[in-house]
């Protein structure tokens, strides 16, 4: 297999510029808005259109023609929102429409622009810059957005430009987001407009609290480190408070026990009043807190406990038109969605996601295979109604009786509408994954097994390389060609490339969620133990004596954790963006597993790395990005000096200007397969 596979994959962002994203579909379902470049190595960003009784689509906004080209510089604020994200694209990275879908309203280049969806009329609203977070009322009237740590409004007219509210102290901000709200819950937004667009909520962040940690890049020298406040498991938390926003300048705060409930998870306003989810430190009790705007006092509706944690779903709260309240639960070992207090869905069904709300019927994604997440419609009328059948993982926006689905499949990334597919113009992949998804051992893990293109069975013994992810974030052996790329290139070099899933991986229920136990390290690793050896009893051509294992972020602490704690199975690791020390991982992430540090000590030092230096008999390669803020370079650099203090031989690569997106760097897959041949001497 050519060695430029790897750049290519790079360049295209694993085959995904060119396709349809960000979707929003208009009211009436009669159009749908969404993001896409023109091409699959071109990562600008453009706005279109797709007009449903015609079949065309429009272009509505040009980035380009805006400058917003590959070339042009973002704010820091538009910066740290598409690494939270996990956004690397140029151009239009996101926008925001009015309730209508009438007006979209969007940044490039620290610019505000709106343009107006029928006649595709791009206006520049000159606002103050650097403009990011924009956002425009439900009546199309007025926009807000964020200037540094400054919450304004102003006119769709472009007039009366005006701070709304503004910092009060240096590490005050307004309208954002604080770090474990983005990175941690999925709350992306930090203000909510009222639908009368007379008022809004935002989000007070005084930062001060939080531990200062420097990141700098060693490659400009001449660039001062970037000061971060980072909250560690078990420091300081940002102080978050709310506000409603009155743009007739008035404020009121809204009021709860912020000292037991530090975190805000959700906050949403409709038609039925403003509601407010709170969860506290531990994560053990959420609440959806009911808020009185003129007042600002609330009422709690209703309270949730877990003894290990509370789980934060994406979509809830929100109500159906006739005002039922759309929430989840935890019932046994199915996550189910329910309606003003009453499950609506079945057991062994796992509720994921709300998307859409539309009328009284509710689109959602599910899972009752781990392995396939499929679209489901719920109305009290029909019940539960599953919509998609391919497998694959799906994901999509209803609106006005129209349902928009997006799947990436074993054979393709799709964006359709009524069975129309939107144009997508993705670089065809000279790659195809050949996956075989199996259920292995006792605890049947879901798990990838991928070949070299062409292998006949009984031919060769194949080393193998494990490729997992193993984190509490994410699935990776799914029924998605596009989850695949690395895994199938690594294979055609001469791999048989095993993908597990183990105890704690999302889509298998709350029960499996939490089977790690107190123990976060030795579950997650015999995992893959298991899954190999399940695997080599029904593929002969796995070679036992020659295992490697690979990963990032989580799966790079798993394959630094393989090495040092179970040479006698893997031969060689490479770990990338590793979290060594526990406890200098974010708060909100580390302690809903783990406890607070001090209730906890035991488990911190057990899942930490650092006292395992001394054991390594195995090659490690350690990879990290020097711009890291969500696994700080810290931690592979301080796993490096024990490892060195020890007298333990290892090789460190750091990745220059590279974020904890590091993973995609251009050539890195070249020089992990040079480092697996030499160590395992393939």
């Amino acid at each position: 297999m050519t060695s430029s596979i790897p750049g290519l994959v790079a360049r295209t962002q694993g085959f995904t510029l060119g396709l349809a994203h960000h979707v929003t579909v208009s009211p009436d379902g009669s159009r749908v808005l969404f993001l896409r470049t023109r091409g699959g190595e071109d990562p600008v960003g453009n706005l279109w259109a797709y007009e449903v009784a015609t079949g065309q689509e429009r272009l509505l906004v040009d980035a380009a023609v805006l400058g917003g080209d590959a070339a042009a510089p973002l704010s820091e604020r538009e910066k740290a929102r598409r690494e939270r994200a996990r956004d690397r694209s140029a151009g239009i990275g996101s926008y925001a429409t009015d309730a209508d879908v009438r007006t979209a309203v969007f940044t490039i280049g620290g610019r505000l622009y709106a343009v107006d969806v029928a006649s595709a009329e791009v206006t520049d609203l000159d606002a103050a810059e650097p403009a990011a977070a924009a956002r425009i009322d439900p009546t199309g009237r007025t926009v807000a957005y964020v200037r540094d740590a400054e919450l304004r409004v102003i006119g769709r007219d472009g007039k009366d430009d005006r701070p709304l509210a503004g910092p009060d102290h240096p590490e005050v901000t307004w309208g954002l987001p604080e770090h474990e709200a983005s990175e941690s819950m999925d709350r992306f937004d930090g203000f909510w407009w009222a639908p009368d667009g007379r008022s809004l909520v935002a989000a007070r962040v005084d930062n001060s609290p939080v531990r200062v940690w420097y990141i700098s890049d060693p490659a400009h020298p001449e660039r001062p480190p970037t000061a971060l406040r980072y909250p560690a498991a078990g420091t300081p938390n940002a102080d978050v408070s709310l506000h409603v926003l009155g743009l007739d300048g008035s404020r009121t705060p809204i009021e709860w026990d912020r000292a037991a409930f530090e975190y805000v998870t959700r906050v949403v306003w409709d038609a039925y009043g403003l509601l407010v989810v709170v969860q506290n430190r531990p994560q053990t009790v959420m609440r959806i807190l009911t808020a009185d705007p003129s007042t600002g006092r609330t009422t709690v509706l209703r309270e949730d406990t877990d003894p290990d944690w509370t789980t934060i779903v994406q979509g809830v709260p929100a109500h159906t038109v006739s005002g039922a309240l759309l929430w989840t639960v935890d019932d046994g070992d199915t996550r189910r969605l329910t309606a003003d207090g009453l499950p609506v869905t079945p057991p062994g069904l796992q509720m994921e996601e709300l998307l859409s709300v539309d009328g009284d019927t509710v689109l959602f994604a599910g899972r009752q295979e781990p392995a396939e997440r499929h679209l489901w419609t719920w109305s009290a009328a029909e019940g539960p109604v599953r919509i998609t059948h391919t497998p694959g993982l799906h994901s999509g926006r209803r609106a006005g009786g129209l349902t928009v689905v997006d799947a990436r499949t074993p054979e393709d990334e799709t964006v359709t509408v009524r069975g129309h597919r939107l144009r997508g113009f993705a670089t065809t992949p000279p790659i195809r994954p050949i996956v075989q998804l199996l259920k292995l051992g006792e605890r049947e893990l879901r798990t990838a097994v991928l070949f070299p293109t062409g292998h006949e069975p009984g031919a060769a013994r194949l080393p193998v390389l494990m490729d997992p992810y193993g984190g509490s974030a994410a699935q990776r052996a799914v029924a998605a060609r596009s989850r695949y790329w690395a895994s199938q290139w690594f294979a055609d070099q001469g791999f048989a490339v095993l993908v597990a899933d183990g105890r704690g991986t999302p889509g298998r229920g709350p029960r499996w969620e939490r089977a790690r136990g107190a123990d976060h390290a030795t579950p997650r690793l015999q995992d893959q133990v298991d899954a190999l050896h399940a695997a080599a009893d029904r593929f002969s051509d796995l070679d036992l004596e020659h295992v490697g294992i690979r990963g990032w972020s989580a799966g790079g602490y798993l394959a630094a954790l393989a090495v040092l704690r179970r040479p006698d199975v893997f031969h060689a690791a490479i770990a990338g963006a590793p979290v060594t020390d526990m406890l200098l991982y974010s708060s909100h992430w580390q302690e809903r597993t783990r406890g607070l540090p001090a209730d906890n000590p035991d488990g911190y030092a057990a899942g930490s790395l650092i006292t395992d230096a001394p054991n390594l008999r195995r090659p490690l390669l350690l990879i990290h990005g020097l711009l890291d803020d969500n696994v700080l370079p810290v931690h592979t650099m301080k796993l490096s000096a024990a490892l060195l203090a020890a007298g333990r031989p290892h090789t460190v690569l750091p990745l220059p200007g590279a974020t904890h997106q590091g993973g995609t760097v251009e050539r890195l897959w070249e020089f992990e397969l040079a480092f697996l041949r030499q160590s395992l001497a393939t």
